[in-house]
């Protein structure tokens, strides 16, 4: 079976004892750090920038997901990089020349990605699919944590899957927005590989038992 991942999204944490927060994350056996990062154009929320990016970086042995969820990316991309971003992704909603950001962010050494919004059709990426490492479907609109999952987002999961099965690519499937132990399983029946959770971790006491369950899920 192919490997899921399991990365809590830092959004949800507590930022006042972030250090905390990311021990116990490794002792909880989650996978990846998803990391928000919000300019307050592009989505109504603004959060943190490459500062905070390398202060994580050296505070866990984590991988970090980075989703710039930003315009302008293509002027940022080397700065999250230098920040320490194993995947770096951006909105296709956001950049005029994915292509070129997709190579940009490859030629550095860093998995790219790419995300869509709700009500884009993942047929959009289509030819830029064999570049990618990850696609990233946001199954909430993006700008806020604790949101309702939006059903819909599970038939543009199976569209990618397909896409990927029938072309014989490897890139992951990631969905973030309102995943918690109720859909969990059917996203990854989807084909989903990559699962990102804020509140649905972060709400609990016990960060290892929820990941646990969500791994007995998918």
């Amino acid at each position: 079976m192919t490997k899921k991942y399991i990365a809590p999204s830092l959004l949800s944490a507590n930022f006042l004892r972030l250090e905390d927060e990311l021990k116990a994350l490794e002792e909880a056996k989650a996978d990846m750090l998803h990391l928000d990062i919000m300019d307050g154009h592009f989505v109504p929320n603004l959060t943190f920038g490459p500062f905070i990016v390398k202060q994580i970086r050296r505070a866990t042995r984590l991988p970090l997901d980075v989703h710039l969820m930003i315009e302008d990316a293509e002027k940022w991309v080397d700065e999250y990089i230098y920040a320490g971003a194993d995947f770096l992704c951006v909105h296709y909603e956001a950049v005029v020349h994915l292509d070129r950001v997709l190579r940009q962010i490859k030629q550095k050494g860093v998995k790219n990605c790419v995300s869509i919004n709700p009500s884009t059709s993942p047929s959009q990426l289509e030819f830029v699919l064999e570049l990618v490492d990850m696609v990233l479907v946001m199954s909430v609109n993006p700008g806020f944590g604790g949101q309702s999952f939006i059903e819909y987002s599970l038939k543009k999961v199976e569209w990618l899957n397909s896409f990927r099965e029938k072309h014989g690519l490897d890139f992951l499937i990631e969905v973030d927005g309102g995943v918690n132990v109720d859909n969990i399983g059917r996203l990854s029946r989807a084909g989903a590989d990559v699962f990102v959770a804020g509140s649905a971790i972060f709400n609990q006491n016990d960060y290892a038992s929820v990941i646990k369950k969500f791994r007995e899920q998918i």
